[in-house]
């Protein structure tokens, strides 16, 4: 899909501020370790995304009660959401120059009903054509998100039937209403009852 950036310069998308903290020790560490083992921005942003998407457990898959919002906390505590996963890994992009931001789709249950904002990152990689989507969320039965960047391959396709909508909105800081979810919620069930519905 055409994104439409939030920002029109791109330094927005490299920077670092309280969430996307990619000047954190943490950060850095796990970003150079994973450069190591690759050595090119395609290989990192590659086994960036699938770290954070395999070693990072989606909270709802592995009944961790915690919330993590600041993508040091999620590397730290090896935890965290959708928007927390995404932060994580828009920091390890950045901790290495590639350009990354947020963006967000609004998902339903099979019938329509229960309507949620999921999040998910856009990565600009050097030489390519345009942003490209990515959804480090962790894969389990029915869910299959893999890195490409020709045919996205998302955790969650839309069903606009269902009244879903993949936002075009491409963010360089978290949206304001998926960020307050975060850090106003003591703990997981607290968050699920804050988690916005639309953007």
């Amino acid at each position: 899909m055409q994104l439409i950036p939030q920002s029109p310069e791109i330094h927005a998308y490299l920077a670092a501020d309280e969430v996307i903290d990619h000047d954190h020790p943490l950060v850095r560490e796990t970003a150079d370790a994973l450069w190591t083992a690759t050595g090119d921005a395609y290989s990192y942003a590659k086994v960036a995304f699938e770290f954070v998407r395999d070693t990072i457990p989606h909270t709802a898959d592995s009944g961790d009660l915690r919330v993590s919002w600041r993508a040091s906390d999620v590397l730290g505590t090896r935890n965290g959401i959708c928007y927390a996963k995404s932060h994580a890994l828009v920091a390890l992009l950045r901790a290495r120059g590639i350009p990354a931001g947020l963006c967000y789709q609004r998902l339903a249950d099979d019938d329509g009903s229960n309507p949620v904002v999921h999040g998910l990152i856009a990565l600009l990689l050097p030489g390519a054509a345009g942003w490209a989507r990515q959804d480090p969320r962790g894969n389990k039965p029915g869910v299959d998100a893999q890195f490409a960047l020709d045919a996205e391959q998302l955790a969650f396709p839309v069903r606009p039937e269902l009244d879903e909508v993949d936002y075009p909105e491409l963010y360089a800081a978290p949206h304001p209403a998926a960020l307050m979810a975060l850090r106003e919620s003591a703990d997981r069930p607290e968050l699920w009852r804050n988690l916005p519905t639309a953007l």
